[in-house]
């Protein structure tokens, strides 16, 4: 490709965005998180948070403008005839930077969807961030979803009209880390917010007609609030009644405040046993309609999924085939599902990848009859 020399442009990227937006244009709008206070989160501790100028924003997108043009003029020129999936996948395998990767990659998937950065970018005066909204369905006219993360305490302090007026300038879905909707456990885990600011946040979002993904932690509550945790979430949740409830298990790394509490055995972990009993009393006391999404590969079953109410049966049906395992394979099917050979409970019958697992157990020092769990918790460490 001819032009490669010339691919030197670049805009700034924050740190992270939800599996679902994976192919998404990134927008960086603030930088870092607004409270950055979370035992449970290790991405933005020790950085500052800072909104960013509407100018600098509108410069990023300009120049994420110019490296979608260059890409698309390699395509004009590369003898791919013309395949611009073709040369952007080129582009992506091969990028100058970062933002080239992001814009190539964008284009890969064809070009719709944009996620604004970083962690609760609906801090900015709401003019603003309709302001910024506008100028990027401006400058990137096939762009038809835009999506972004948001505390629920802020959300809560935007008034529907501000929230429909982001709407209607083309804000699609926030995202929203609800984690818990019991009082003690977000107090833990100095969450910043109460279940009462969860609801009032969803509602808000709800109301205004943007579409919500609601983010629950397994294993927030921890031996001693697991069934706490689990009913009083399902109760939130119900309340608000999001478009998705999106499921995490918690994963604990030393880069995180509440590893201290794991050390000093302030915070005992619930094992993967635990935490699926946990998932079960969870969707058992949902009341909603909403798309159950487990789209991360740290969750144990990543097949319970389904829409509430109508798919509750078959998902607690997935968790309670689980159960029923026998406890060998019950901890060959957790070993394998923390190395990755395992997608689904069905893999179980592979006989290849059944002996992979038993193999590597060997090597790992199980014998078996059952998957330590420090091994297995130092295995999903490699996925955070």
């Amino acid at each position: 490709m001819a032009m490669t020399g010339m691919l030197t442009e670049s805009f700034e990227l924050g740190p992270i965005r939800p599996p679902s937006e994976a192919y998404s244009l990134l927008i960086r709008v603030t930088r870092n998180c607004s409270w950055n206070r979370c035992k449970f989160c290790p991405i933005y501790k020790g950085e500052k948070f800072q909104l960013r100028s509407v100018e600098a924003i509108k410069q990023d997108i300009r120049t994420a403008r110019i490296i979608q043009d260059k890409i698309k003029e390699l395509a004009w020129k590369s003898g791919y005839d013309g395949s611009l999936e073709e040369v952007a996948a080129m582009v992506c395998n091969n990028p100058p930077n970062d933002a080239y990767r992001n814009v190539a990659l964008w284009l890969y998937a064809g070009g719709k969807n944009a996620f604004l950065q970083d962690a609760n970018t609906l801090i900015m005066k709401t003019g603003e961030l309709v302001e910024v909204i506008k100028y990027l369905k401006e400058t990137f006219p096939s762009i038809s979803r835009i999506t972004s993360y948001a505390r629920s305490k802020t959300a809560a302090k935007k008034s529907v009209e501000e929230l429909i007026e982001l709407r209607e300038a083309g804000l699609s879905r926030l995202h929203i880390g609800l984690e818990s909707g019991y009082d003690p456990v977000l107090q833990f885990m100095d969450k910043g917010v109460t279940a009462a600011d969860h609801i009032a946040g969803g509602r808000n979002v709800v109301a205004a007609g943007i579409s919500l993904s609601e983010y629950v932690i397994l294993g927030m509550g921890g031996k001693k609030m697991w069934r706490e945790h689990a009913i009083a979430t399902a109760r939130v949740l119900s309340e608000i009644n999001p478009d998705f409830i999106r499921a995490r298990t918690l994963t604990i790394h030393s880069r995180m405040p509440l590893h201290n509490d794991v050390a000093s055995g302030n915070f005992v972990r619930e094992t993967d046993e635990e935490i699926i009993e946990e998932e079960k009393l969870l969707i058992e006391n949902l009341e909603c309609h909403s798309s159950f999404i487990s789209d991360h590969i740290i969750n144990l079953l990543q097949e319970v999924e389904g829409k509430l109410p109508e798919d509750k049966e078959k998902m607690l049906a997935v968790i309670s085939r689980f159960q029923a395992l026998s406890p060998e394979e019950r901890a060959n099917f957790k070993m394998g599902r923390r190395l990755g050979i395992y997608g689904r409970l069905d893999d179980l019958n592979d006989a290849r990848r059944h002996e992979e697992v038993k193999r590597a157990m060997d090597r790992l020092g199980q014998d078996g009859n059952g998957a330590d769990d420090k091994v297995i918790f130092s295995l999903m460490e490699r996925f955070i």
